[in-house]
């Protein structure tokens, strides 16, 4: 056996942060954040209790940074040229 731990979120390629998951498990935690903030802003109407709603997202939303940070790679700055083809935004 390896003590290599399974990445759910690998680093993103270009910049800061984590890509899109590579394992079921980082999809489901994802489609379980997306869930929560849902279920979160349909049953706290941010119209009428809008602290309660962004306290209940922020922590939803570090739990989810918490997450990424121990099942994901390391995150660091990653900068790559771009090709001077795929510069231009009208061919």
């Amino acid at each position: 056996m390896t003590d290599k731990k399974t990445v759910w979120f690998p680093a993103k390629k270009n910049g800061w942060g984590w890509g899109k998951p590579t394992a079921w498990q980082g999809w489901f935690v994802q489609m379980l954040y997306l869930f929560t903030v849902g279920f979160i802003s349909f049953s706290v109407d941010p119209k009428i209790e809008l602290l309660k709603w962004i306290l209940l997202v922020s922590i939803s939303t570090l739990i989810l940074l918490v997450v990424y940070y121990v099942k994901g790679d390391a995150p660091s700055w990653k900068w790559k040229p771009i090709e001077k083809d795929k510069r231009r935004l009208f061919k």
